[in-house]
Order: structure tokens, then sequence, then C-alpha cells
């Protein structure tokens, strides 16, 4: 442990597993405490794929980082809430005493092509992988020009947030977006040396990876796809020759990205993807 985020507040979401609570792990790791949020409930549109989060997952994010000794404050709520977002960033600061670092990590998938998503695929997506991210930086915002001490906001898109992929239409648009909004908040707040990028995912072994969904996207016409069968596509996708990287290597870029050691770096797309930006 160097605490490279010593004394830092770092705000979370999608906090209660996967990506999310490895994020929170590395920063605690490194001195950061944490204000997590998760759903901690399912979208029926994500269900036919995979469970999201519950609530016994947020308590172990809980668990793990307060054995680090760091301190975290952690609250059920949905990204698309407004309201409720700013409900938790504010309980969080006024526990813990300001706000650093925000990762804006939540996320959902589905799939269909694109002309074959239903309403509540494409409006869930847009919804949660967009408007969150959306949300998570507004209600962080203020706080952190009041404070006065700048800060780094992290929007988590994907590699899909700088190609295309078939079956994932409306998350690639959502993803597309998020670089959209984080350039023009990188310019916003270069003035309060608030320093904004996203990080660019290749596949991650997490849930949002490992389900039927993700297989059969990978095994088009297979009666049962599966991670053995898939296993070819996933690698596939990227230049190094791995199907997909761990949380932590995602991890390690949002520790770069919210330490002094970026102080200089806003208004980029990082990529974490084993070279697939690239093909």
């Amino acid at each position: 442990m160097t605490e490279r985020v010593a004394g830092k507040v770092a705000f979370i979401t999608g906090a209660a597993r996967g990506q999310g609570r490895s994020h929170a792990v590395r920063l605690a790791e490194e001195g950061a405490d944490i204000i997590a949020v998760d759903i901690c409930e399912n979208i029926d549109s994500v269900t036919p794929y995979f469970n999201l989060a519950t609530e016994e997952d947020l308590d172990e994010t809980v668990h793990l980082v307060e054995g680090l000794g760091r301190r975290i404050v952690a609250h059920k709520v949905d990204v698309r809430d407004r309201p409720g977002m700013q409900k938790a960033i504010d309980d969080g600061i006024s526990q813990l005493g300001g706000l650093d670092i925000v990762v804006a990590n939540a996320g959902i998938s589905s799939y269909g092509r694109s002309w074959e998503l239903t309403e509540d695929q494409w409006n869930d997506m847009i919804g949660v992988n967009l408007t969150g991210v959306y949300n998570t930086a507004a209600v962080a915002i203020p706080a952190m020009i009041e404070a006065g001490r700048g800060g780094s906001i992290m929007l988590v898109s994907s590699v899909g947030g700088l190609k295309g992929f078939q079956q994932l239409g409306h998350y690639v648009a959502a993803k597309h977006g998020v670089v959209g909004l984080m350039r023009t908040m990188a310019n916003e707040l270069g003035p309060y040396n608030i320093r904004v990028n996203t990080i660019h995912p290749t596949t991650v072994d997490t849930t949002m990876c490992q389900n039927p969904g993700t297989y059969a996207m990978f095994t088009p016409g297979e009666p049962e796809p599966s991670q053995e069968k898939a296993m070819p596509g996933f690698t596939s996708l990227n230049i190094l020759p791995i199907p997909w990287v761990d949380p932590v290597d995602i991890s390690n870029a949002v520790l770069f990205l919210g330490s002094d050691e970026a102080r200089y770096v806003t208004g980029v797309a990082f990529p974490v993807t084993a070279g697939a930006h690239a093909k």
C-alpha cells in the first residue's frame, strides 16, 4: 500500500460487485474513503441475460472497504433517480468531509439487432448507461466546485464507445454518448482544475460478460452457447491473446486517473482494451 489517493473521497456507482467493487477496494487500498451506490435490484430488460447485484453484495463491498481501515457510506439507489443520487452524495460528503474522485461505473447490457430492440431495452440502456452517468457527474460537480480543490471525474465507457458491435446498438450509442459528455465537461470544468476522462474497457471478467446473452453473441446460431464455445470470439476482439481482462486492470486505470500522477490528464478517452480499440 502506497496511499496514492490518501485523504481523498471517491464516489462510485455500481459498487456492489464486479468492476465497481473492485474500484472501491483498489482506491481504499491506496487510502481513499468511499461513497458507494448501487441499484441492488433487477431491471426487467436485463434479467433474461443475468441478475443485477443485491443488497448483500453491497454489504460485502462495505465489509471489504472497512476491512482495509477506510470509511465507506453506502446507499441503495438507482442512477436514473437524480434526487436519490443527490441525497446519497450529500450524505456521503456530510459524513466523509469532501469529494475528490467520481467514478460513474454503473452499467447494464442486453442484446438484439438494433431495429429489433424493445422500447424497454432501449430506454433502460440509455437511462442507466448514459443518463445515469450524467446524473452521477451532475450531482457531484457542484460540491467539487464549491470545495475548490479540483478533482477527477471518470465516466466509464467501453471499447463500444470507440467502435461499433453487432447486437449492441443501444449499448454502443450510450457509450459513444458518454464520450461526448466527457469532452464537453472536460472543457467546462478545466477552469476549476477538475479533470474529466472516459475509461474504455474491453470485455471484463464480470457477470455482465459471463452470461448466456454474451456467449450467444459470440456464437451465432449455436443452440447451447457456453463460455467454452464463446472463447474464440472473446479472444478475437483483442490484439493481445486474451479473452478478457480482470476487474483490477480497470481499477488500476481508475487509480491512476484519480491520483495526482494524472494531474494534467483530462479530456482523454483512456483505453484498457488489450488492443481491441485498434482492430
